[in-house]
């Protein structure tokens, strides 16, 4: 076995692993392994290891197996998870971290192992209810050997391993490398950590394996990669051929290989892989079966598919194959179980020989890249008091209760990991089930279809909204504001296939049986969001004229708070007319907050929200850099338009005439713009990032949302055509104000005229998504080209810098949407992530907050 002290110690004084603290040779890992082995009991039994990147761990790993005991690695750094698998499985002695270091801990009534069980291993790392894969010594030793006849693994290879050692894949890396007296070079850090190309090549690595997730992180990178860089392989889910072709050819390119690869646990981790020089031509496929095994397909009926290209389910036979599963501890004294594995993928045969996967049978989803066996989430939630039944695709996971709620809805999202929009609760008070007692679930699906919608978009509204939403209500009758209605009709184009007209005014009784449009088609307001955004981050980038994406998100900002604020404003409420400004303020001050640290200096000037008066600048570190001015105007106005409105007799004139009341605060900003920067002049031309010189557009915004009429339309437009060429001729009278403020006048006319707009659904989908995410992309999309890149040490051609400062802020700014959307959505007791929470916890009106711009400007 590869794993035997005497087999390490063939290898004499080659060195075996690499970190940063010193290498340790085949010989000194063979000692410390025995010694380990030592200290182990007798009697065979199971040897839990949290499995910390460090050779001390896998020298105690090692020791374990050469004892003869079996081992069941456990994540490290998850005390929650660990206590759950050792209460199921009983080992007789745990190794794991307490406190600053690993001690052995000994347990009492220790489970009784086969003879043959090595490794212990579990399907799902994200509850602790994942079913045990039982895997023998002979299947171990079978995949190292195959993984490293087919990656040609020589004694000069060195591995860069960076995957979780309790994960199957990178137990494969470990063992391949072990079995051929290889070398590793042990990680802890991120691949996207500043300096981990600087550290892989003073490692000497010659291979990297990654998950597809790994890959793009370093897509920017592909040329730093170091010279010895000889062989990437990747697995752990499947790679869109279009990153298979572009990282085949990255290696082709230097000589390399890119090693596609495609298994299971089940199957000690590799099934198939796929020829690198065959990466090119077939990236969709996962390849044919590894050295020693085979693959088969199995229609419904259970025949073999004799075929070309018809489906079926994929099963492998092999060595490697597990000897079956553990439920409980009772099961790791059973003997093999099967022969053959029945991957419950859907697969095809192409007439080139290669396998290509096409869907799942088995009870799994895979929403944001994690896998959630249904079957452990039902256990979780049966463990946490619930009587549930789970089932689910890859976009959501329907949960089947007596008594359905939104607690219960949250409290599933946390265990499985994912965010609460993907979860839907359904009322079923009995199980319908099969003869032998099971749950039948395709006939939960039939039952549940119909309320499913109607529960969905219950409990979308009621989590936008904060509270229990009953059908009778709308979004206009809950006073929803811009954010809200952005992320409800994203929510609602993807549910109903397209954005019935006049969906604000209905029911959500009506709203469930309404069809979705079959017209393609985005609001107006919310494609102006999505181009202003564009503009920002293209026009900070480049030297393209495309001016005027904030003056835009002005305007926008001035229509939403008509819209949607006005009643709470007319009302004499300042809480509630404040608060989605005040929801702004947390990821703006999370940034401030960050500049703060690294500056060792607090940017009063900008705590205060005054950057943008010119009391000093940023070179001295008491403000923010210039591109936060918005927020700063946007507080500022939302401060001055209550206190213009908070005399009662203004609120009533508000009340009673909205539109007059907008050109009377039009005709107010045109003063303040045309004599306060005369008699107020701010330095170095930073007068347009003040109030006088911005509120127009704003009160500009809250006209065209209040024109009810034809002539009112017409008497906005002319004050338009009157105002933007006085104020381009006011800015300097050069080309670029005229672009601008024409681009705004087109698009003041657009917004008075036009309700929606035919386009593509992708399309439509794309721009609600980047107006969801205006907020954190114009926050966070200059980190990427002045820190991120920079970083990296990125030398790239000009428009590809531009490229790649341009999509990638914008990724930056969306990822950083949905990770606060996310983290929100996190329960902590009676209380959310920030703070107290009403019985619906609003995952996107809380999680969404770096959205908020999206609507409101």
């Amino acid at each position: 076995m590869f794993f035997s002290a005497s087999g390490l110690r063939g290898f004499g004084n080659s060195p075996c692993m690499i970190t940063r603290n010193g290498v340790m040779t085949y010989a000194e890992l063979a000692d410390a392994s025995a010694r380990f082995a030592a200290r182990l009991p007798a009697q065979r039994g199971l040897v839990a290891i949290e499995m910390l990147p460090n050779p001390v761990t896998v020298a105690a790993y090692l020791g374990a197996l050469q004892a003869g005991h079996a081992v069941m690695p456990l994540p490290a750094g998850q005390p929650e998870i660990t206590r759950k698998l050792e209460g199921r499985f009983r080992p007789a002695v745990s190794w794991r971290s307490t406190g600053d270091r690993s001690r052995l801990i000994f347990h009492e009534h220790p489970a009784r192992v086969h003879d043959d069980l090595a490794l212990l291993l579990s399907t799902s790392g994200s509850t602790g209810e994942g079913r045990g894969v039982r895997l023998s010594a002979g299947a171990v030793e079978a995949n190292a050997r195959s993984i490293a006849d087919y990656l040609r693994i020589a004694p000069g290879d060195r591995a860069a391993l960076v995957l979780p050692l309790h994960y199957s894949y990178g137990l494969s890396v470990l063992h391949s490398h072990l079995a051929q007296g290889a070398s590793l070079w042990l990680e802890t850090g991120s691949v996207a950590a500043p300096g981990f190309l600087a550290a892989l090549e003073a490692s000497g690595a010659t291979s990297l394996a990654g998950v597809p997730h790994h890959f793009r992180l370093l897509a920017g990178a592909a040329e730093a990669l170091p010279p010895r860089l000889s062989c990437l392989t990747v697995a752990g889910g499947a790679m869109p051929p279009s990153e298979v072709r572009h990282w085949a050819d990255v290696m082709a390119a230097r000589r390399g290989r890119f090693v596609v690869m495609y298994g299971q646990t089940e199957a000690t981790a590799r099934i198939a892989y796929l020829p690198p020089e065959q990466a090119a031509v077939a990236p969709d496929a996962i390849g044919q079966a590894i050295p020693g095994g085979s693959l088969m397909l199995r229609d419904e009926t259970g025949h073999p598919v004799d075929r070309p290209d018809m489906e079926g389910e994929l099963v492998y036979r092999g060595p490697n194959v597990m000897m079956g599963y553990a439920e409980t501890a009772a099961d790791l004294a059973r003997g093999p179980d099967l022969s053959e594995l029945a991957t419950g993928d859907l697969a095809r045969l192409g007439a080139d020989g290669f396998y290509r996967i096409t869907g799942r049978l088995s009870r799994m989803s895979k929403i944001a890249g994690l896998r959630i066996g249904h079957d452990a989430l039902e256990r979780a939630l049966a463990d946490a008091g619930h009587q549930v039944a789970v089932w689910g695709n890859d976009d959501t996971i329907w949960i089947a209760t007596a008594r359905p709620s939104d607690a219960l809805a949250a409290q599933a999202a946390q265990l499985a990991g994912i965010g609460a929009q993907h979860v839907v609760t359904v009322a079923c008070p009995e199980f319908p089930r099969h003869p032998n007692g099971k749950i039948d679930y395709p006939a939960l699906r039939r039952l549940a279809r119909p309320p499913a919608r109607s529960a969905d978009l219950l409990q979308v509204f009621g989590r936008t909204f904060g509270r229990t939403v009953r059908p009778t209500d709308s979004f206009a009758s809950l006073g929803g504001d811009s954010l809200q209605h952005v992320e409800l009709s994203l929510m609602i184009d993807q549910r109903l296939g397209g954005l019935p007209t006049g969906w604000e005014q209905m029911p959500v009784a009506q709203l469930m049986r309404a069809p979705g449009t079959r017209k393609s088609r985005i609001p107006m307001d919310v494609l102006a969001r999505g181009l202003a955004i564009l503009a920002v981050v293209t026009a900070h980038q480049t030297n393209w004229p495309v001016y005027g994406g904030a003056a835009a998100m002005m305007i926008l900002l001035g229509m939403s708070v008509a819209q949607h604020r006005r009643q709470a404003l007319a009302a004499g409420d300042a809480l509630g007319f404040l608060r989605p400004a005040l929801r702004v303020l947390l990821p703006y001050f999370l940034v401030l907050a960050g500049y703060a640290l690294a500056w060792q200096q607090v940017p009063w000037a900008s705590v205060a929200l005054m950057g943008n008066l010119a009391l000093t600048v940023p070179e001295t570190h008491l403000m923010l850099p210039y591109l936060y001015w918005f927020v700063e105007a946007y507080m500022q106005i939302s401060l001055l338009v209550l206190v213009m409105f908070w005399p009662g007799r203004m609120r009533r004139w508000l009340s009673s005439a909205p539109f007059a009341t907008g050109l009377a605060m039009l005709a107010l900003a045109m003063l303040m713009r045309v004599t306060l920067p005369e008699f107020w002049p701010l330095p170095s031309g930073r007068s347009q990032f003040s109030v006088p010189w911005v509120f127009y557009l704003f009160a500009f915004g809250w006209c065209i949302a209040t024109a009810a009429t034809r002539s009112q339309r017409a008497l906005v437009l002319l004050a338009a055509a009157i105002v933007m060429p006085l104020v381009a001729w006011l800015g300097g009278n050069w080309f670029g104000g005229w672009i601008k403020y024409m681009s705004l006048l087109a698009l003041m006319v657009a917004l008075l005229h036009v309700r929606a707009v035919p386009m593509p659904r992708p399309l439509v989908r794309g721009f609600m998504h980047l107006a969801q995410a205006a907020f954190p992309i114009y926050l966070l999309h200059r980190l990427v080209p002045e820190v991120l890149m920079p970083m990296l040490d990125l030398s790239l051609s000009q428009p590809l810098t531009d490229a790649v400062a341009i999509t990638g802020g914008i990724g930056l700014g969306v990822a950083a949407g949905r990770a606060l959307a996310w983290l929100s959505q996190l329960p902590a007791g009676r209380d959310g992530l920030f703070g107290t929470r009403k019985p619906a916890p609003s995952a996107e009106r809380l999680g969404a907050v770096d959205r908020k711009l999206a609507g409101n400007i």
